[in-house]
């Protein structure tokens, strides 16, 4: 009990000195006590103390997250520019296309074809025996095809149809014939009204140009002129585009020159195709046949 009241009284004594300091310390006074001065100084030190840490794990965790942040948003920025690059090309992709279908179109509709039957197709396969070589088009002999046919694109001759099956066709590209299939060619002279004439006999791999050779020694060829299908060769019609010579050199016994003819069509990038069928009888050979009779 003694105890007790003890306790009592001490805890009272204590609140009110507690009470006195707090009504002391709440007076708008210049000057602290002492007790005010370290207690306030020991308030700043462990609080200047306990914060320096406290900064410096939140500063830590800050850029932990920020790092992690910056990941993720470099992943995103990584994938975007995956998806960006697969839309550019095939965006590039779509856009050749739709300029190849163009050329193709506008031969199609061209005065020349109107005398031939042209069939239109596209390249499904290419042969991995002689992936430069031959191609496989999506029309067959159901759609009229039949070997020895003239194919081209809209830029020029890239061949002839070498074996046809009902619904696909094998086309040997012009970089695969040699002279057992020529093709005979003339030589187009703007200031004259005879063309020069040779054959196309091979392909130079090395330098990836079309060989032609010319029956004569022209004086007048040179470096610029045009190459078309002459017509006499029985397989190709008359005045297919070929090639440009861009290069001429004497043959091994400098008796005629072998000009070098860059092909009109990319025979690397071939999509869609026209197959032109010679045996339709042609406007000239209708209009022969009626002055015959």
């Amino acid at each position: 009990m003694f105890y007790k009241k003890r306790r009592l009284f001490i805890f009272m004594i204590s609140l009110i000195i507690i009470v006195g300091l707090i009504g002391f310390s709440l007076r708008d006074r210049a000057n602290l006590t002492m007790i005010e001065d370290f207690v306030h100084d020991t308030t700043g030190w462990a609080s200047g103390v306990i914060n320096k840490p406290i900064t410096f794990v939140t500063g830590v965790a800050n850029n932990i997250k920020e790092i992690r942040n910056v990941y993720v948003e470099n992943q995103q920025l990584k994938s975007s520019l995956d998806e960006l690059r697969q839309l550019e090309y095939e965006n590039q992709e779509l856009g050749k296309e739709i300029t190849e279908l163009r050329e193709v179109l506008n031969k199609t509709d061209s005065d020349f074809l109107d005398s031939f039957q042209s069939i239109q197709a596209s390249i499904v396969a290419r042969s991995k025996d002689q992936w430069f070589k031959q191609v496989t088009i999506n029309k067959g002999t159901q759609d009229g095809v039949a070997p020895n046919m003239a194919v081209i694109t809209g830029k020029g001759m890239i061949g002839k149809v070498q074996s046809s099956s009902p619904f696909t066709s094998t086309v040997l590209l012009l970089n695969g014939f040699d002279r057992s299939n020529r093709i005979s060619v003339n030589v187009y002279q703007e200031e004259s009204e005879t063309d020069m004439s040779g054959f196309i006999v091979g392909y130079d791999d090395e330098s990836e140009l079309l060989m032609m050779e010319l029956n004569e020694n022209y004086q007048d060829l040179k470096e610029g002129q045009f190459v078309f299908s002459s017509g006499l060769g029985g397989v190709f019609p008359r005045g297919l585009e070929i090639g440009e010579i861009v290069e001429i050199r004497a043959d091994r016994y400098e008796l005629t020159s072998v000009a070098y003819v860059k092909p009109s069509a990319d025979l690397s990038q071939l999509n869609h195709v026209i197959v032109i069928d010679r045996s339709m009888t042609t406007t000239d050979e209708q209009a022969e046949e009626e002055e015959g009779s």
